[in-house]
């Protein structure tokens, strides 16, 4: 391969990067609008993904998984507890600790605006996608799942 050509093959890759990128960011957005709306701070949604996917957890794990000093991981909690959105509970294992996991209220929150992200995104597709639109984003998203790979 020429100089050139490589060169040429790196600027396209470049600009398919920064648009692919673009596009995922309105999709994103557009997501967030269909999916409810939430004053939480990009803290406090980290935190709440943390305790859905890692389970119930005490204060100072959090912060070292948040990578966050213990004083600033209190703080994001006791607006999430004022909000009803997690729950405290002694550890069973050791009754001097204390363990944070969601409310039953916050797990209702997510699967309702989570089902209705999906819906969005369905009826979207079935209304500006014909059926060979949708074949041809099944094939692009066989492609793009590799860049997630391992």
């Amino acid at each position: 391969m020429s100089e050139r050509a490589g060169r040429l093959s790196v600027e396209h890759a470049s600009a398919l990067a920064a648009e692919l990128r673009a596009t995922l960011t309105v999709l994103k957005r557009k997501l967030r609008e269909h999916g409810g709306q939430s004053d939480l701070t990009p803290s406090q949604v980290s935190v709440i993904l943390r305790l859905e996917k890692d389970g119930a957890a005490t204060v100072s794990s959090l912060a070292r998984a948040e990578g966050m000093r213990p004083q600033s991981m209190s703080t994001i909690i006791n607006s999430l507890l004022d909000a009803g959105l997690v729950e405290s509970a002694a550890d069973p294992n050791d009754a001097r600790k204390t363990l944070m996991s969601l409310s039953k209220q916050c797990v209702k929150s997510l699967k309702q605006g989570r089902a209705a992200k999906q819906d969005w995104l369905t009826n979207t597709i079935q209304q500006k996608f014909s059926a060979q639109d949708q074949a041809k984003v099944e094939a692009v998203l066989e492609v793009l799942a590799r860049l997630v790979e391992d």
